[in-house]
């Protein structure tokens, strides 16, 4: 599928969106949505902003458009938008200062017969918040998706798994963020969240933010890798001495569960049904409500989490959606990256070099990431 075909289909699937909600077309601003709706493309300048610089209209009849101040317009046309149809609407920056509802008026002009406004974040009163069904129109991948998004997960894997066999204790966490990251910008990928923790810090927080811990037996690295918006997620976690006993039985458990997650990660499965089957698999496991104590991860793409799966949730599982299980047990945990086809998961973060642990369900091996021992 080229380029200009993913765009078809996904302006078509907008469309159909603004059809089901009534609306007269779309504003898309947040960077997320606008790498998914340009095949992998950023307007991305300011990263602790949801919103990029400039921002897509599709309208309901499938005019797009691209609105932007005469700053970024020219980087927009000529390095992100080149050969794809995009109608430029260029204003002056001083007129998009000047007036708070300048914005609004301006895209509210381009639709037809006075119709709503939508857009995927809060830009003013009169528009209609719609980033949750514009969700539902990134979810099940296109085939070109899936080829960028199989490079993108094994990129972020390999590089961790070749960063971590480097790793010599006594380094802090910082240090060792600080290397995750040089190690997968050296693949054009960026960590939209790399976590580290040392040791004791592994059982006492389920998010570790890194500090100046250094690491003696045990270190685990999370990561969320982005390049062209997509996003690939994994944890690993490298010994520098034995395994004890009670890790190895906790590490297996975790495996256990994560494995019948990717097995019930079939279509049209509810969230909320593979929130109770984590949950029974732990309990099963001997470590019950544990799955209390942190989400097990759920659909992901262009985001490190569209959503996750919990009791009351209603999403369910699309035909080459893809999903992130992270399912851990105190003192551990296991992480991966997959996408639901109807025959099943396909793994995308497993690496050839990489300890595994195999689990065998309905005659299916599930593998996931075992402890590095050094």
């Amino acid at each position: 599928m080229t380029k200009s075909e993913e765009l078809t289909v996904k302006t078509a699937r907008v469309v159909e969106m603004l059809a089901a909600n009534n609306l007269g077309g779309v504003i898309v601003s947040a960077q997320h949505n606008f790498s998914w709706l340009t095949a992998g493309r950023t307007n991305g300048i300011d990263f602790s902003r949801e919103a990029g610089a400039g921002a897509l209209l599709v309208r309901n009849d499938g005019k797009r458009f691209v609105l932007a101040n005469s700053i970024e317009m020219p980087r927009l046309l000529n390095e992100e938008l080149a050969d794809q149809d995009f109608e430029p609407i260029e204003f002056s920056w001083e007129e998009e200062k000047a007036s708070p509802n300048f914005f609004v008026a301006r895209a509210l002009s381009l639709l037809r017969n006075g119709a709503t406004l939508g857009s995927d974040i809060g830009i003013g009163s009169d528009v209609v918040i719609i980033e949750t069904a514009l969700a539902r129109c990134r979810y099940q991948l296109t085939t070109s998706e899936i080829k960028r998004f199989r490079s993108v997960a094994s990129d972020a894997a390999e590089a961790i798994a070749k960063l971590i066999r480097t790793l010599v204790p006594g380094e802090t966490e910082r240090e060792i963020a600080q290397r995750v990251s040089d190690a997968l910008a050296a693949h054009n990928l960026y960590a939209v969240v790399n976590l580290v923790a040392a040791d004791e810090r592994i059982q006492k927080y389920r998010h570790p933010v890194p500090t100046d811990r250094r690491w003696e037996k045990l270190v685990m690295i999370v990561v969320c890798a982005r390049r062209g918006g997509l996003i690939a997620s994994l944890t690993r976690i490298v010994s520098s001495d034995h395994i004890s006993d009670e890790l190895r039985r906790r590490t297996l458990a975790a495996a256990r569960v994560n494995a019948q997650l990717m097995a019930a990660t079939q279509i049209d499965v509810s969230g909320a049904d593979l929130y109770r089957i984590a949950a029974r698999a732990y309990a099963a496991e001997g470590f019950e409500n544990e799955e209390r104590l942190h989400h097990q991860g759920g659909a992901s793409g262009y985001r490190a989490r569209d959503w996750v799966a919990h009791p009351a949730s209603e999403e369910r599982v699309q035909l080459s959606q893809a999903f992130a299980w992270n399912p851990s047990v105190t003192g551990t945990k296991v992480e991966e990256t997959c996408i639901a086809f109807a025959a099943g998961v396909e793994v995308l973060t497993t690496t050839s070099d990489w300890p595994q642990i195999p689990v065998r369900i309905n005659d299916r091996e599930y593998l996931s990431p075992d402890i590095l021992v050094l």
